[in-house]
């Protein structure tokens, strides 16, 4: 339980900063970004007036897109 809460801080956190999460290194794009809740990845997309969940997923595998 304490996994998913922390998980849950994280993204809650993104709220009153969208722009605090790095940009993923495998795409290099501004809109992509991550934060680290260990062992996850958290990876979104920062929109205007909104930030998107894209995955969640452990840290050690790498992003790959269609």
């Amino acid at each position: 339980m304490r996994l998913i809460s922390g998980i849950m801080d994280s993204i809650e956190r993104l709220r009153s900063h969208p722009l605090s999460g790095r940009i993923v290194p495998e795409f290099m794009v501004e809109h992509l970004r991550e934060i680290i809740s260990p062992p996850f990845r958290i990876v979104y997309r920062h929109e205007k007036s909104r930030v998107r969940i894209i995955r969640i997923w452990r840290s050690e595998r790498l992003l790959k897109l269609p």
